[in-house]
């Protein structure tokens, strides 16, 4: 009896260790780079959007988040490169691990107004001269891999035409 209630018990832990996690629905992209010089990278992408006319993207985020590579995944589709060629200067800037206390790059979070930083990615929309526009909301995408697609499209489309303040 004893040895086949382990027997039993010994094949549901083989048959849960050989399940494979389903798929995120959801593109993934690994678009943070520690060793890249983000505050350069800002910078040129303002100068880019002041020549342009449009706006910068900022996202700021990390690789070993699901969240951030969910929200670079989408970025990096067809139907958002269209939005982002047309309407942004799109910069990814890697913050390590702010929540933890092992963050970098957040004098770049700080510059534009975002002074709380309680997980990743976070997201702001740049004026070319470097004004926030949307502060209220910035932190909120850490849910990013939550959101339909068409949600993420939505918000996007609409920063990239609201009014500047």
């Amino acid at each position: 009896m004893i040895r086949a209630a382990i027997a039993g018990l010994l094949a549901l832990a083989l048959a849960s260790c050989a399940t494979v996690p389903a798929a995120p629905n959801h593109p993934e992209a690994r678009a943070y780079l520690a060793e890249a010089d983000a505050r350069a990278d800002v910078d040129a992408a303002l100068a880019r959007a002041a020549a342009s006319g449009k706006r910068v993207l900022l996202v700021m985020g990390a690789n070993w988040c699901h969240d951030s590579r969910a929200l670079a995944g989408w970025l990096k589709t067809r139907r958002f490169t269209t939005l982002t060629a047309a309407r942004y200067e799109v910069v990814f800037v890697d913050v390590g691990v702010p929540q933890t206390g092992e963050g970098r790059n957040l004098d770049i979070a700080r510059r534009f107004g975002l002074t709380e930083f309680p997980g990743t990615p976070a997201l702001l929309v740049l004026t070319p001269e470097g004004k926030a526009l949307n502060l209220d909301t910035a932190a909120s995408w850490r849910n990013a891999a939550s959101r339909s697609e068409d949600a993420i499209y939505a918000e996007l489309a609409a920063l990239a035409s609201t009014p500047t303040p």
